[in-house]
């Protein structure tokens, strides 16, 4: 894979869907071209937001994406559904700034899928280190990577990245006609 490079790009938008997709394939409709190109028209994720949009692209030999990672420099923690709060004040406390930071996310959407999207799987670790080199090349407290697809917590791992354990709840409709049916049977 001598020949990948990595780029960092203003946007979703500065990448055609197709090629989008064809990293992100169909199965999370929170990393797909369309919900991520929505967020940014809308104005919901821009540098007033505080989710500035810096996709960062590792292209194959074809110089096409072989793999994106859907990141956004944050200058808060709000919209993320991971409270941080305490480290970024404790940070502050101590000296540092945890602002602005690079977060690894589909905005505002706390559901589990690929934050590496990947078009070839081998480009993976250089997806990470091109992460890693973005966050200090341009002087970010810290990489984050949020509700990754437990498929892909072993790639972070294998980079060294800390996992933060967490625990979510999902209701999954057991044939029943609606939640108060689902309320009755409890005991």
């Amino acid at each position: 894979m001598s020949s990948i490079t990595a780029r960092m790009v203003e946007g979703v938008s500065a990448i055609p869907a197709a090629d989008w997709d064809a990293c992100a394939g169909t199965g999370n409709p929170f990393v797909g071209h369309a919900f991520l190109s929505a967020l940014e028209e809308s104005g919901s994720v821009d540098a007033r937001s505080g989710w500035q949009p810096l996709p960062v692209v590792v292209d194959g030999a074809d110089g096409r994406p072989a793999g994106i990672a859907p990141s956004y420099a944050k200058s808060h923690s709000q919209g993320e559904y991971v409270f941080d709060h305490a480290w970024a004040d404790a940070w502050e406390r101590a000296g540092g700034r945890y602002y602005p930071k690079l977060q690894i996310a589909a905005p505002f959407t706390p559901v589990p899928g690929p934050r590496l999207l990947l078009r070839d799987a081998a480009v993976a670790p250089a997806l990470i280190a091109a992460l890693e080199a973005v966050t200090d090349r341009h002087q970010l407290s810290s990489a984050h990577a949020t509700f990754v697809a437990p498929d892909q917590v072993p790639l972070f791992e294998a980079a060294g990245w800390l996992v933060r354990q967490g625990t979510q709840y999902h209701w999954r409709n057991q044939g029943y006609a609606g939640f108060d049916d689902f309320l009755a049977e409890l005991s």
